[in-house]
């Protein structure tokens, strides 16, 4: 009865988040854009920018207007085949559209046939199709990635996504292929003990609930009590290593993101440290000001300070 509370608590909550009262808004443009300041503004007004649009991605689409990869990418996702209309390889639709159809086609097929045969071999077969169906998808998301071309070296968003569909693949688009073994280490480390905690969580539970069942007449060696705290402690566990697995998979993202935008980043050999005093507000007025300072100096809100710049 608990565990039924807590579902609908969930999708309670889920249902308040998705469809306020006024549900047209989460479709506003407004809702997809994100403010920002353009380098150079000391008007300290932010300038807006829209993370996803339909308009963009329907006029890219229909050839009308560019579109940029991380608007294809997203629409992408829910119209399958966006990104090869924008490319203009309209000869991959019928592969990908065929290959979904057929593919979870048989998957619905042979699950019918084990739900009325029984034959794990049914079971098998249909899961390996809808592996299929997905793989198909995944592929079609890929595709459109690597064939979006902007005649530039490197795209930060191309190396992104790259490493989003298949970790490693940022790293090698930007040539850094020192880095792939570390993630996959990584990665492959968190998956073992994801795997190994899980396993044994699920051992001591068994154990417990077996030791604690009305009318048990479990005699083995491991104590009911000891049973629990076993299975808390590897339950712990086995959160901590999908954190890890998640966090290494995000890094490696961002990583990728961060050395695309890097790429061309060239470092003086001028390298200079300057120090000088400098008037510190808590209204950060003296950071942000490109004028002169303020004539109310002295008011009690000022402090001097060191100001410490570096060259490089």
């Amino acid at each position: 009865m608990r565990g039924r509370s807590l579902y609908i608590a969930v999708a309670v909550l889920f249902a308040v988040l998705l469809f306020p009262d006024r549900a047209s808004a989460q479709f506003r443009e407004e809702a997809f854009q994100q403010n920002y300041n353009e380098p150079g503004d000391t008007t300290g007004r932010d300038s807006t920018d829209t993370a996803f649009s339909f308009k963009e991605y329907f006029g890219g689409l229909s050839h009308k207007r560019e579109a940029r990869q991380g608007v294809l990418f997203a629409g992408s996702t829910v119209f399958i085949g966006g990104q090869q209309i924008y490319n203009k390889q309209y000869w991959k639709l019928p592969i990908i559209y065929g290959g979904m159809a057929g593919t979870a086609g048989l998957g619905i097929y042979y699950r019918h046939k084990f739900n009325v045969e029984g034959d794990k071999k049914f079971r098998t077969a249909s899961n390996l199709c809808f592996i299929g169906t997905g793989l198909i998808y995944w592929g079609s998301l890929l595709d459109g990635v690597a064939n979006y071309n902007r005649g530039v070296y490197p795209q930060p968003g191309k190396a992104t996504l790259y490493s989003a569909l298949l970790p490693g693949l940022g790293q090698a688009y930007n040539k850094e292929y020192w880095k792939i073994p570390i993630y996959y280490t990584a990665l492959a480390g968190s998956a073992h003990f994801l795997i190994t905690n899980n396993t044994n969580y699920k051992r001591y539970k068994k154990i417990h609930n077996e030791a604690t069942a009305e009318n048990s007449t479990y005699d083995g060696p491991v104590t009911a009590s000891s049973a629990k705290y076993y299975r808390d402690v590897f339950r712990r566990y086995r959160d901590y290593s999908v954190v890890a697995l998640v966090g290494f998979y995000v890094l490696q993202i961002i990583d990728a993101n961060v050395f695309a935008f890097m790429h061309n980043f060239e470092l003086s050999d001028d390298l200079s440290v300057s120090v000088a005093p400098a008037v510190i507000a808590p209204d950060n007025y003296y950071a942000t000001s490109a004028g002169s300072p303020r004539t109310s100096f002295g008011s009690g809100n000022e402090a001097i300070g060191v100001s410490l710049g570096l060259k490089f």
